[in-house]
């Protein structure tokens, strides 16, 4: 059969998502930090934008706690209210010469007195490092030129745990000078505070740390040297056998071990804290809980005044004015957009808390199965639009600090006919544990039968698969002997 080109017409549909469509569902994912810097960026860039200063802003209601209050006990003027999802690229605005007019719709926590800033020190002080610790103590050694350039070299080469990582031979050839002198310098760092640093592995690690202590020609060194496998498997008994001492010895040694630390460079580690700001606060109002917003640090927006008069009075040229009404099509654009991104994730907040309110009650066992299809259909949105929102966004409760994520969980059914979420069950299994004789710890199927004599229909390899997402050994690596 030949084969020939041809030209056809044909019509046909399909979703097409505009670049403001994407930023704004780009918008939706982002957490508060991030949305700042994009907002910033755009202020930047967009000279239609403007951000309105707290001198500039009109009065808009300090009391943002009783207004969130009113709003959820108005559940009837809520449904009411025609709000369409991100994705549909629909008007949500009811009322957009408000923003015309430098809306602001900020309302976040501030500032009120000097003592709740951050302290001076703590912004200008910096950590002193592990390398700098270490090249302080070599420098006031008495060390020759080419020794220096050597314990240079070496401390260069520790990573954050305090480890060497670079072979002898490399840090010779990169000092010019021999092996020998090498294998000279580096006892002499592994002398440095902290001990135990600079060493190649972790037996090294800790025989320097035994030795440090006194413990050189005992049963901890000869532990470490011969027997570090049976001690991680806490054979003890083939340990004694082998060492021909008695159990308890090998059991102390084993104890003091333990108390040795295994990455002695970390208590200089250079990592800040990173502090989780949350998105959402939720306050319990006599007998209700009401959502509240974190907006602080999001600057308040509006057009320029300014261009908007050089639009209206026709003065502008026509390459002038078309510049100037793409950017405040943009502008526009991203305050509605914005505007929309803090209604969703309010309405998503709000339907979390009316469908989690045990767990604002009474904790982690109050917590209920729930899936992103139920927050979908009680707030008339796409499963997709919950995903977006509940994504590195965080949540204040009188419980604490939970991701968003944290309150959707799968179900587990109980013999009565209820069902229970999976995180109950984790939190029920690592009270469980805790709970053991650390001497004879329970077996997965013991917990699956003390979990089925409470009700909870659940297999040993879900145990399994529960404790190992807890990060918490087997029976056999939690058994202790002392």
């Amino acid at each position: 059969m030949a084969m020939e080109m041809r030209q056809q017409l044909r019509m046909s549909q399909q979703l097409v998502m505009t670049p403001q469509l994407q930023q704004a569902i780009k918008l939706l994912q982002l957490t508060r930090i991030e949305l700042q810097d994009v907002v910033r960026q755009e202020l930047e860039e967009n000279p239609l934008l403007e951000e309105v200063l707290d001198s500039e802003a009109g009065p808009e209601g300090d009391q943002q706690l009783e207004a969130a209050e009113a709003e959820a006990h108005d559940d009837q003027q809520l449904q009411q209210e025609s709000y369409s999802e991100v994705e549909t690229g629909e008007e949500t605005l009811r009322d957009w010469d408000s923003y015309l007019d430098g809306y602001n719709y900020s309302a976040g926590e501030q500032y009120t007195d000097d003592d709740d800033r951050p302290s001076f020190e703590a912004l200008l002080t910096r950590r002193g490092t592990l390398t700098d610790h270490l090249r302080w103590q070599l420098h006031m050694g008495y060390f020759a030129d080419d020794e220096l350039r050597v314990g240079e070299e070496i401390i260069g080469n520790l990573d954050d745990d305090g480890y060497l990582r670079a072979p002898l031979q490399e840090i010779a050839a990169t000092c010019g000078v021999d092996v020998d002198l090498v294998e000279t310098i580096l006892p002499c760092i592994q002398e440095f505070d902290p001990v135990g640093i600079a060493a190649r592995n972790l037996q090294e690690c800790l025989l320097i740390q035994a030795r440090a202590l006194g413990m050189a020609g005992s049963v901890v060194e000869a532990i470490l040297c011969h027997h570090l496998k049976e001690l991680e498997s806490r054979n003890y008994r083939q340990i004694a056998k082998a060492l021909r001492c008695d159990l308890d010895e090998v059991v102390t040694a084993a104890r003091l071990i333990a108390g040795l630390d295994p990455r002695p460079g970390l208590v200089y580690s250079s990592e800040e804290t990173h502090y989780i700001s949350p998105d959402i606060f939720v306050h319990k109002v006599g007998d209700d809980y009401v959502v509240m917003l974190n907006d602080e640090g999001l600057p308040s927006l509006r057009l320029s005044p300014h261009y908007l008069e050089a639009r209206a009075g026709g003065g502008l040229d026509a390459k002038t004015g078309e510049y100037v009404s793409d950017k405040m099509r943009a502008a526009q654009w991203l305050i509605k957009s914005i505007q929309q991104r803090q209604r969703t994730i309010f309405r998503v907040a709000k339907s979390i808390v009316k469908f989690q309110r045990e767990f604002l009650e009474r904790g982690v066992e109050g917590l209920r199965p729930l899936v992103l299809r139920d927050v979908a259909e009680d707030i008339g949105m796409h499963e997709s639009t919950i995903s977006r929102v509940t994504t590195n966004k965080y949540m204040q409760t009188p419980q604490g600090l939970y991701e968003l994520k944290y309150f959707f969980n799968s179900s587990l059914s109980t013999s009565d006919g209820d069902s229970v979420s999976s995180e109950s069950v984790k939190n029920r299994i690592k009270e469980i544990i805790d709970k053991e004789d650390a001497r004879k710890p329970l077996s997965d199927q013991k917990i699956a039968e003390m979990l089925s004599d409470e009700t909870v229909n659940i297999a040993r390899r879900t145990v399994t698969k529960y404790r190992e997402m807890l990060k918490i050994g087997s029976s056999s690596e939690r058994r202790r002997h002392f």
